[in-house]
Formats: C-alpha cells, sequence, structure tokens
C-alpha cells in the first residue's frame, strides 16, 4: 500500500462546516423573528377575545340601562361581563364607547410574560384590531 493513502482521514473539511453554519444562520435569522410574532400574536389573541366579551357585555348593558357603561367594573357589577381572575391580572381594559362606534382599549401588566405596555386596541366603528399582535404591529 502506498504511503500517502495511510495518512489520508475521513471527516468533513473546516469549507462544509462553514457552509453548514451559514444556511443554519440562515434559516435562523428568518424563523426567529417570524416564531416573535406568533408568539406575540398568541399572546394578543387572549386580549382580542375578552374585547369581543367586552363588546357584547357593553351592547347588552346599554339595551338595558340606554347608556355605555364607562369601565370594566361596572359591567362586572351589572352581572353582564365576568372576567378571569388571571386575565385581569395580565390585562387592564379601557372602555371608550358611544353610538357611533368608539374604542376598547387592552394594556398589559406586568404580570404578562410579554411585558407591561402592550396595547391592543379594537376600533369599533371600523371593526379593526391595532397594536400588540396585529400584523399592523409590524
Amino acid at each position: 500500500m502506498n504511503q500517502s493513502t495511510k495518512k489520508r482521514q475521513s471527516g468533513f473539511t473546516m469549507i462544509e462546516i462553514m457552509v453548514v453554519v451559514v444556511i443554519v444562520a440562515i434559516l435562523a435569522a428568518y424563523a426567529v423573528p417570524t416564531y416573535l410574532k406568533y408568539v406575540e400574536s398568541a399572546r394578543a389573541s387572549e386580549a382580542k377575545s375578552v374585547i369581543g366579551n367586552i363588546e357584547n357585555a357593553s351592547k347588552m348593558y346599554y339595551q338595558t340601562y340606554g347608556e355605555w357603561p364607562s369601565d370594566i367594573d361596572e359591567l362586572e357589577r351589572t352581572g353582564q361581563l365576568e372576567l378571569d381572575r388571571s386575565t385581569k391580572l395580565k390585562w387592564a381594559f379601557e372602555i371608550n364607547l358611544s353610538r357611533d362606534g368608539g374604542t376598547i382599549k387592552a394594556e398589559s401588566t406586568e404580570e404578562m410574560k410579554g411585558g407591561a405596555g402592550k396595547q391592543v386596541i379594537y376600533d369599533r366603528s371600523r371593526g379593526v384590531y391595532t397594536g400588540y399582535g396585529t400584523p399592523e404591529s409590524e
């Protein structure tokens, strides 16, 4: 046997390893922001769901009392709405409704994993959500 063939070792070259690292880095650069947007959307979905419940409860309140509720506590006192304690710990809700539309705003508190100060706003006249976890927030 030839001496030069005995020294030959199998394995990956440094260039091959570098190419794989670059490909993984490119995939990660695309995947991580997409994943983070997905997480934001999932966290905001709780607020959107509760905002829908608040809107329905506010409509019932208006039909019963002839005026729009001023806050969530008023809806709960009259039995129009019931919110879980965990939801109240993560989100603070603000109602500003009128016959022509108005807004319902949810703002995250320190208890939410995404951090405090994230806002989800529902514009009742347009039927559109804006803010945290929505496509417009990009």
